[in-house]
């Protein structure tokens, strides 16, 4: 009738400080490390026969708290679901993404004008600039998904990321704020002096600093909030889902903002105010992530106990372990979805390039008094999300569940693909307005309100696709992947954006920079239209070969 435990006053987390034996007086029995977890595991405990049927059910009632999928609290003990994870520790995680994306879309809605106006940079110098910048963030995402995965964990490698990011930021807004930082402000753009050296150096170091960071930061945010839910509890399971969707429209939160209220500081106060003030905000959301702590569950690749009959061995190269070959298959599985759908990252660079250079030649008065900041016009794109994602959840859902007998209605499969489609529509309707704006006889005259269809449409084909690819690639993953998935996805969007940068100077080189060029620094001698049109053939291609691949495709969970 005595205790499992070497002392019966202690609890099985905190069994795990002495030297993993089991202690009955006079005798002792070793028993193996793994046997300690679990016990945890199971709240097991040698109860007395003279307890009662309450105490039995009180100890099962007990046991059902726990998690079952190896999560562990921040003391390092099995965590319990009523006083970690869940809703309790995911809406932390949330305002974090929100206050995150709004530095970062505050940055990236500017940046194409701040090269051009403030570093005298041209106007395809500029959009390739800030392609390239894209492409390396989050191509970095791989190495901040692997280092979370195989070393710090989740959580450990957010916060340092942060700090990077932070730093990043620092040094952008000194560049904004100090004159001789920046090129001599002149008159006549054709003669302006460009960036010396050393300016655009401080420039693109502060912009690598933001790049790594957000590459720590953003394949493993929604990886950690996923982890917050037992899959194995079926409750749980569709609260997963439902935070995928709060977590995609926390991202919207973040651009809404962004791109509304911080642009238009920007435009009144300067790129000092523009920049400094995102700074602020990311590092508020460093301190609502570290506020949450307690609340977490933690279930890290670096948290893993390794079998301890490979510790002998000298060379790891010799030897493949089963969680390594999954591991492998499941890249291998991934590879060609996450391939097919690269276009319609393509297609998404235009929003912080091309669009935003349409934006600014157009009239942009609302009223006779406000004159819309240029970035701001990617907010039609994030009302979209407002728009399908509570009508798709509250009215679609239901009606798709019951006809297809499935429990998210589409397949994660079925949402990229309806999204690939509709983006093939957002670049025909751009090339079309363009086309008109061309050939109107006064584009300037124009309302800049003719580009809502081509961010509100692209918008919904993010909204579908992106949410589809967050349920996708966590699902599929191994326990041992899920961050390095979340940045496969992601990495697309960087691969995106430097296929836009060389097909921005291939088009060029093709047609030239003169009278007959494509791509101007003026829109208006321009032909964005024939772009656009290439665009839009490269997204109705890229959906035929996704079909093919999406409908050979055999999931983890179909062996």
């Amino acid at each position: 009738s005595g205790s499992l435990y070497p002392d019966a006053s202690e609890s099985p987390a905190d069994s795990t400080a002495h030297d993993h034996s089991i202690r009955f007086s006079p005798k002792t029995i070793l028993l193996p490390p793994r046997f300690f977890y679990l016990t945890q595991l199971m709240n097991y405990q040698l109860l007395p026969t003279t307890d009662s049927k309450s105490d039995l059910a009180s100890s099962s009632s007990s046991s059902m708290d726990l998690v079952t999928n190896g999560s562990v609290d921040f003391r390092g003990r099995v965590a319990n679901k009523r006083k970690t994870g869940g809703w309790k520790a995911t809406p932390f995680i949330i305002a974090n993404e929100a206050a995150e994306r709004l530095s970062a879309f505050t940055v990236s809605a500017s940046l194409v004008l701040y090269l051009t106006n403030e570093m005298k940079e041209s106007l395809p110098d500029a959009a390739t600039h800030v392609s390239d910048w894209v492409g390396a963030t989050y191509l970095l995402m791989l190495l901040g998904a692997f280092l979370a995965d195989a070393y710090l964990g989740r959580y450990l490698t957010v916060i340092l990321s942060s700090a990077v990011y932070l730093v990043g930021m620092v040094l952008l807004t000194v560049s904004a704020s100090v004159d001789s930082l920046r090129p001599k402000t002149c008159n006549e753009p054709s003669n302006c002096p460009k960036a010396t050296p050393g300016q655009s150096a401080l420039l693109y170091s502060a912009l690598a600093l933001v790049a790594l960071g957000t590459g720590g930061v953003k394949p493993n945010v929604p990886s950690f909030g996923a982890d917050q839910h037992d899959e194995n509890d079926e409750k749980e399971l569709g609260y997963k889902y439902t935070f995928f969707n709060f977590f995609f429209l926390s991202i919207k939160v973040g651009a809404l903002l962004g791109l509304t209220v911080m642009v238009y500081i920007e435009q009144e106060k300067g790129y000092a105010w523009g920049f400094g003030l995102p700074t602020v905000i990311m590092f508020a959301s460093v301190l609502i992530l570290a506020a949450g702590f307690p609340k977490y569950r933690f279930l890290d690749k670096a948290a893993v106990v390794e079998d301890p009959e490979l510790s002998n061995v000298k060379n790891r190269w010799e030897l493949c372990t089963v969680t390594q070959v999954e591991e492998l298959k499941t890249f291998l599985r991934v590879f060609p979805v996450w391939a097919s759908t690269i276009a319609l990252s393509l297609s998404l660079a235009q929003q912080s390039t091309f669009f935003l250079a349409q934006s600014k030649i157009l009239d942009r008065h609302l009223g006779p008094n406000f004159i819309i900041p240029p970035g701001s016009m990617q907010v039609f794109a994030v009302v979209n999300a407002f728009v399908t994602v509570p009508i798709y959840e509250k009215l679609i859902l239901p009606i798709i569940q019951r006809k297809t007998q499935h429990h998210r209605g589409f397949t994660s499969l079925q949402r990229m693909g309806i999204g690939l489609f509709i983006s093939i529509f957002a670049l025909a309707v751009a090339a079309a307005v363009e086309h008109m704006r061309r050939t109107h006889p006064n584009p300037s005259s124009l309302s800049v309100f003719w580009l809502v269809p081509q961010f509100f449409i692209l918008g919904g084909a993010e909204s579908f696709t992106y949410v589809g690819q967050l349920e996708f690639f966590y699902d599929e993953a191994t326990d041992g992947m899920k961050s390095v998935c979340g940045a496969l996805f992601l990495s697309e969007i960087g691969i995106g954006s430097w296929v836009n940068s060389a097909l921005v100077n291939i088009v060029e080189r093709a047609t030239g920079t003169g009278k007959n060029g494509w791509l101007r620094d003026d829109l208006n001698v321009s032909k964005l239209d024939y772009y656009y049109s290439i665009l839009a053939g490269i997204s109705a291609i890229n959906l035929f070969v996704y079909i093919w691949v999406a409908r050979r495709y055999k999931g983890r969970r179909q062996g």
